[in-house]
């Protein structure tokens, strides 16, 4: 309580300015007047961070450079902070285990044994399923776009229409599943449990997924159909997507899920002949590599942010949060805000929670709100701006995924078809304003 009570200093968020300028600016300059393809994502978001860490240190003269190695090595330090760390990269690991041909799997097997009419329903069920499963927004719209590409061409469904309910799909896993790095950021920069923040979760996301899975159905049945998509598929292979989620509905330490996940996946690839060991090692490495920048981030952020509270740059933070938003319900409100408007300059839902995160956590405890509700507000509303904003990695990667398979499609077809993200937001607000007690 002593942090809070601390004499704020606007200027103390420079830092985070500069990170936003460098990051926001280079990508806007790169994507829309350079045309340069996935432009924000060339830009080094590790470099924009060591400039924002550098601004930080040279602030505050008062305390020495070896104080401030000292705040940063307690910030890096935290308990929450290696937990994530951890959980990052064996879920890589996880990932890296099961690989591409079990998530089509699931696709393929729906698709076949449901009616043409029904397809864009399965596509949107599917991407759900698949993003719980793997805990990867990107990784599902990569897998699936291709497939909602075919149910398109197959079918007469609107190509836009099949992969916005992908997208959609995908933004629900990313928001629930135990394994997503929105999920570790947000639960463990508050210090709740994986299972506490699910059941938090559930009831606002199940509920926007029923809703947009009905409306999928009703324009599905103004569409004339053609055919269907037929391909092979290996059953077996979805087994450790089912083993993870069901251990981590039930509470099963995330590790331990994990770890049950991995050799249960491995047996299967190997036994059933679909990978050799060697290249089940190497995939292995790549799905911890794939981790390795989310982890660099997530302790450059911790660095910054704990030079930022101690130069009382969150104070500040906090003294205009508490003039604009009053009560617990305005807490809940300007906490979804923040990590928006993080979103939306960062174009990464878990860089924008993990930069949230400290801030967050000390509005917990000036709005009194618990940990599992705040790592909720923050994921959800987190995936609300990440699965609608056309420069976010998930519409870049639609996109490119269908324009490399030669059909002409633009974020400004897709995102008018973005039902899901709309219904979270409304679910979102009901459960924030709609509950007498929060």
């Amino acid at each position: 309580m002593n942090e809070i009570k601390k004499k704020g200093n606007v200027i103390a968020l420079l830092p985070i300015g500069v990170f936003l300028v460098l990051y926001l600016g280079l990508g806007i300059l790169f994507e829309y007047i350079m045309k340069i393809p996935m432009g924000f994502y060339n830009v080094p978001i590790v470099v924009a961070f060591l400039s924002a860490i550098l601004v930080a240190c040279v602030q505050n003269r008062e305390v020495s450079f070896d104080r401030k190695l000292d705040i940063m090595a307690k910030g890096v330090g935290d308990k929450n902070i290696i937990t994530m760390l951890l959980i990052f990269l064996t879920a890589g690991s996880f990932v890296g285990v099961v690989g591409r041909s079990s998530a089509e799997s699931v696709a393929y097997c729906m698709l076949s044994l449901i009616s043409a009419r029904f397809s864009v329903a399965v596509l949107f069920v599917v991407a759900c399923f698949v993003s719980v499963a793997m805990g990867t927004s990107v990784g599902t719209i990569t897998l699936l776009t291709p497939i909602a590409v075919a149910v398109s061409r197959a079918s007469g469904f609107d190509m836009a229409f099949c992969v916005a309910s992908v997208m959609g799909g995908a933004m629900f896993g990313d928001n629930l599943s135990f394994i997503s790095d929105t999920t570790i950021a947000a639960c463990n920069g508050q210090g709740c449990q994986m299972k506490d923040k699910f059941r938090e979760n559930f009831w606002i996301a199940f509920p926007a997924a029923v809703v947009t899975l009905l409306l999928i159905l009703i324009l599905s049945f103004q569409t004339e159909i053609q055919g269907r998509v037929v391909q092979p598929y290996h059953l077996t292979q979805i087994f450790p997507y089912v083993l993870v989620l069901i251990g981590g509905i039930i509470g099963i330490n995330v590790f331990i899920v994990l770890l049950i996940g991995i050799v249960s996946g491995a047996l299967i690839m190997l036994l059933g002949g679909h990978i050799t060991p060697v290249e089940l090692l190497t995939n292995i490495g790549s799905g911890v590599s794939g981790m390795f920048e989310t982890c660099m981030v997530a302790i450059l952020v911790a660095a910054m942010c704990a030079l930022i509270r101690e130069h009382g740059g969150f104070e500040a933070l906090l003294s205009g949060i508490r003039r604009l938003f009053k009560g617990k319900k305005g807490g809940l409100l300007g906490m979804g805000m923040l990590v928006g408007a993080m979103d939306i300059a960062t174009a990464n839902n878990t860089v924008a929670i993990v930069m949230a995160n400290p801030i967050a956590k000390e509005m917990a405890i000036e709005y009194k709100i618990t940990p599992r509700k705040t790592a909720s507000i923050l994921d959800t509303f987190s995936c609300i701006f990440q699965g609608v904003i056309p420069y976010g990695a998930q519409m870049l990667v639609a996109i490119s995924a269908a324009n490399e398979l030669g059909c002409e499609l633009s974020a400004f077809q897709i995102m008018p078809k973005l039902f899901y993200p709309l219904f979270l937001l409304l679910s979102s607000l009901i459960a924030i304003f709609g509950v007498k007690k929060i």
